[in-house]
Parts: C-alpha cells; structure tokens; sequence
C-alpha cells in the first residue's frame, strides 16, 4: 500500500445528468479566439492557420450554481461564456472523422478571468496564467451525456448579466469546430479520458462585480444561475 506524506488532493469531479456517476476530470484545455467577433473586440486577428490554446488546472472547476468568488488582485474580472465538451477515450493523431466518438458529454461553462492581468501580460509578453488559472473561474454545468446532446455544431450560446443579453450567439460561428479541435489538439498532446475542453467565446465579454447575477447556457445541453460573491 503506497505511503503519502500528506492526504493527496481529492479528484475535480463534475455531475451528469440522470446518473448517480461523477465525471473524474485530468486536465483542462481552452481554445482561445474561437469566435471572430471575439477576437475583433480583443483587438486580435483570427490565425487561420491553428488553433491557439491555454490550459486550466482542474483545480479551478466550480459548479455553475449558487456564488461564485471575485478573485483577488483584480479589478477587471470578465465571463467568458462557453461549450464546454469532456473525453471518455483519447489518443494521439485522431482524425477528424472519429474525434466525436471519443466525447463522452458536454456543458455550459464560463472561462473567468483577470483581464487586467491578461491585458499586462499581452503587453509585456508574458504568460497568461495568472490571468486564467483561477480558483473558481473555471465554472461548468453538469454534462449530458452524447446520446442527449442534439448538437456540438449549432445551437444558440448566450449569457445574461442582471438579467440583460450580454453574450448571443451561435455555435455555427465558431471558427474551429469541435472534430477539428480534438485531431489539432492530439497532434500535441495524447489525449485522454477524463480531458476537459472549453471552446472559446463569442462577443460581448464584460466585466462582473460583486453581487452580479450571471444566467446563461447552451441551447439542448444546460442552462445556469451564479451569483458573484
């Protein structure tokens, strides 16, 4: 029986609808610059010719219900609303046309994050993780499993802020899809089971406060209610 010299940290886990199974999360992936009207009122030109990525810890999953936290140092907090899709299988070179065979579920997540720190961090090249790898930015729904899902293709993306439309959009105007992100992604990486994906964001990013209201979903695979605390 192996020894630890302290108790290792519980797994990131995230519910399914209509099963009692939690969904044991590896790692967290995000596509940035998914959406071109996004990226135009980032001040950024889409790079046609590959994906541009960054990653999450597991340890910044929270569910998107009841309050979530401000992040310290920070005046600039933004939501980035989202598809979010999660592997039951991997591999490495996986062709397009067997990357859905390998996505057990999918969500409604939001990427939180310091844009302030973002923004000084694009000015001084430098990396972006403090701006992203946040406790509690990486905020999610349950997952419906494939089989309930109706699209990963089209579908209508939205959030509200206090109740008025900041983020509407459709899935159809995502810039990579999701086969397309999934045989990018395993030329770099080997793919595994339990492998988050968040897949960009469309326009109308905006910054929160505390008390803020956040509402928002993915048309046929979840809908949510966060309070900012």
């Amino acid at each position: 029986m192996t020894a630890y010299l302290f108790e290792p940290t519980a797994p990131s886990t995230i519910p399914v609808f209509g099963s009692d199974k939690l969904f044991p999360v590896n790692r967290i992936f995000c596509v940035g610059r998914n959406y071109e009207a996004h990226a135009a009122e980032m001040g950024t030109v889409i790079d046609r010719e590959a994906p541009f990525y960054f990653t999450k810890s597991p340890t910044t999953l929270i569910m998107a219900e009841g309050e979530i936290a401000y992040a310290p140092r920070t005046d600039n907090y933004h939501y980035e609303m989202e598809l979010v899709f999660a592997l039951n299988s991997g591999g490495t070179n996986i062709t397009e046309a067997d990357a859905l065979s390998h996505i057990f579920g999918a969500a409604a997540g939001i990427d939180m994050t310091r844009r302030d720190m973002q923004n000084k961090a694009k000015e001084t090249r430098r990396p972006w993780d403090t701006s992203k790898d946040v406790e509690q930015s990486a905020v999610v729904t349950p997952l419906r499993q494939m089989a309930e899902v109706p699209s990963l293709g089209t579908g209508r993306i939205h959030l509200e802020q206090n109740g008025e439309t900041k983020q509407d959009a459709d899935l159809s105007q995502m810039v990579w899809s999701v086969p397309e992100i999934i045989a990018d992604l395993s030329t770099m990486y080997t793919l595994q089971q339990g492998d988050l994906i968040y897949m960009g964001t469309p326009a109308g990013v905006g910054a929160v406060q505390r008390g803020d209201v956040l509402t928002g979903g993915v048309d046929g695979i979840a809908d949510f209610t966060v309070k900012i605390a």
